[in-house]
C-alpha cells in the first residue's frame, strides 16, 4: 500500500526572487522534492528518463501477467502518466465531445478519482497523423498539477487542485498548428517553465508563478514549429535550461529568462528532451536534417562532435560517460559521451515515439506496437534480454516508480480504438 498522498512529499518553497541569485538561494528557489516511489513530472524526478535504482519492476507482463490493475482511458492522448503519491495523473482529449480533461486515478486501484474538463471545443484535427490533442505530460508539485493544451488555435497552461478544482489558467500564446503540440510543463522552485514554439511568429517560452498563474518572464522564439519541453539540468557547475530546435541550441537562466549563451545548431524540428553528463548537453533531431550532437556547456558554443543519425521522437539516455538511445527506426545505440565514439548498436523490431526508460542496469523502450524491449544499459555489447508485448498502438512513454510500470496503451476492440491504463507489478 502506498503511503497518504502528503506522507514523503518535502516542498521546499520560497518567495521568487527577481534579482539574480546566489548560489544559495537557488538551491532553495529549485527545491522541490519527492520520494523514489513517485514520478512527478515529464522524464521523471531527475529530468533525464532515470529511474530509482532500487526498484524492481516485473520483466515480464501480458494482458493477463502481473497487471495488478487497469482502467478504460476516454478518448485519446500520448501524455505519460504522472504518479505523486496515491494518485496517478493524465491528460486526455474525447473526440466525440470535444473535451480536453485531466483524469486522476487511484494508484492502489486504478479506481477514478475524478476528471476535469479543461476546454470544451476549440478542437482543431489537422496536423501529424501520430499526434495527438493531449501529447502534453502533467507536471505536479505536491500542491497542484499542472497541464499544457492545444486549444482554439492557442496554448493554456492550467493549474489544478489535488482534487481537480481549476485554480487559474494563462494563455501563453497563440499557436499555428503544423505538426501538433506535446511540449510539457516544468516545475522550477515558485516557476512553472513552458514552451510553445510554432511558425505563427508568436512563440514564446515562459515561466509562469505557479501559486497564480502570472508570467514572470517570457521570450519570443524564432518563428519556426518545434515541440521540445523545457527541462532544467545541472550541467557546467549551474542549473540551466537547455532548448534545441529553431536551428539553435539556447542555455537559459531558468529563474529570469536571460540567455546564458546561445549557439547555432541542432535542426529545425526537434521532439526530445536535452540529456547531459555535467560537462556536455546531448541534442536530437530529425527535420530537415538528421543529427546528433554534443556541445559543450561552458558557453563556449563548441560543438565537440555530431553525427547524422535520426533520433527524432524518442529521447535519450546517459549513464557513467556513455549515451544510449533507441532510433526511431528500431535500432539501439551506445556512443561514447566524450568522443561520439559508437560503442555497439542492436537491431529491435518497430518504430518508436516513446522514450526509453533507464531502470538500474536495464533500458526498458517500448515501440508504437506496444512491444517493449529490455536491453542492458552497458558499454560491454547489445544484450537483449526480453521483450513483452501490451497494446498495439503505444506513443505515451510508460512511468516506472515504486516498482511498478504504469503503460497507457490502445487496443482496436470491436473495430473502435481503446485506451487503457495499465498498473503492471508484482501481485
Amino acid at each position: 500500500m502506498v503511503g497518504r498522498f502528503s506522507a514523503g512529499i518535502v516542498v521546499g518553497l520560497a518567495v521568487f526572487f527577481s534579482g539574480v541569485a546566489a548560489a544559495e538561494d537557488r538551491e532553495l528557489l529549485g527545491a522541490v522534492s519527492f520520494p523514489a516511489t513517485d514520478w512527478p513530472w515529464w522524464r521523471g524526478p531527475q529530468r533525464n528518463g532515470i529511474a530509482s535504482s532500487d526498484q524492481k519492476p516485473p520483466l515480464k507482463w501480458s494482458e493477463t501477467e502481473s497487471v495488478l490493475w487497469k482502467a478504460a482511458v476516454p478518448g485519446r492522448g500520448h501524455g505519460s502518466p504522472t504518479v505523486v503519491g496515491d494518485r496517478v495523473f493524465l491528460a486526455t482529449a474525447e473526440q466525440d465531445r470535444e473535451v480536453q480533461s485531466v483524469l486522476c486515478f487511484d494508484r492502489n486501484t486504478g479506481k477514478v478519482l475524478w476528471q476535469t474538463e479543461v476546454h470544451k471545443g476549440g478542437f482543431d484535427t489537422k496536423g501529424n497523423a501520430k499526434s495527438s490533442l493531449a501529447s502534453s505530460t502533467v507536471a505536479c508539485d505536491g500542491e497542484r498539477i499542472y497541464i499544457n493544451f492545444l486549444n482554439s488555435a492557442a496554448i493554456y497552461t492550467t493549474a489544478l487542485s489535488l482534487d481537480g478544482k481549476q485554480i487559474w489558467q494563462t494563455k501563453i500564446t497563440d499557436y499555428v498548428l503544423h505538426q501538433g503540440f506535446g511540449s510539457s510543463p516544468a516545475v522550477y522552485g515558485s516557476l512553472l517553465l513552458v514552451s510553445a514554439d510554432n511558425k505563427g511568429g508568436a512563440g514564446a517560452i515562459a515561466a509562469l508563478k505557479r501559486e497564480s498563474g502570472e508570467i514572470v518572464w517570457k521570450e519570443p522564439r524564432p518563428k519556426l514549429p518545434n515541440y521540445t519541453s523545457p527541462i532544467v539540468l545541472k550541467i557546467a557547475g549551474r542549473e540551466q535550461m537547455v532548448f534545441a530546435g529553431c536551428d539553435l541550441v539556447t542555455s537559459f537562466d531558468p529563474l529570469t529568462g536571460k540567455k546564458f549563451w546561445e549557439i547555432k545548431g541542432s535542426t529545425e524540428e526537434c521532439v526530445t528532451s536535452t540529456v547531459t553528463d555535467g560537462q556536455l548537453i546531448f541534442t536530437s533531431g530529425g527535420y530537415p536534417t538528421n543529427h546528433i550532437s554534443a556541445i559543450a556547456a561552458d558557453g563556449s558554443g563548441k560543438v565537440v562532435w555530431k553525427n547524422n543519425t535520426r533520433v527524432y521522437v524518442p529521447s535519450m539516455l546517459v549513464r557513467d560517460g556513455y549515451l544510449y538511445t533507441v532510433l526511431d527506426a528500431g535500432v539501439a545505440m551506445c556512443w561514447k559521451c566524450s568522443t561520439g565514439e559508437e560503442i555497439w548498436k542492436g537491431r529491435i523490431e518497430g518504430t518508436f515515439s516513446a522514450s526509453p526508460v533507464m531502470v538500474g542496469d536495464r533500458i526498458f523502450a517500448t515501440s508504437e506496437a506496444g512491444k517493449t524491449y529490455i536491453f542492458a544499459a552497458s558499454p560491454r555489447a547489445f544484450e537483449l534480454e526480453g521483450d513483452n508485448k501490451l497494446g498495439s498502438d503505444v506513443y505515451a512513454t510508460p512511468t516506472f516508480c515504486g516498482s511498478r510500470i504504469y503503460m497507457r496503451v490502445s487496443d482496436q476492440r470491436n473495430g473502435k480504438r481503446e485506451e487503457t491504463l495499465y498498473c503492471i507489478g508484482t501481485k
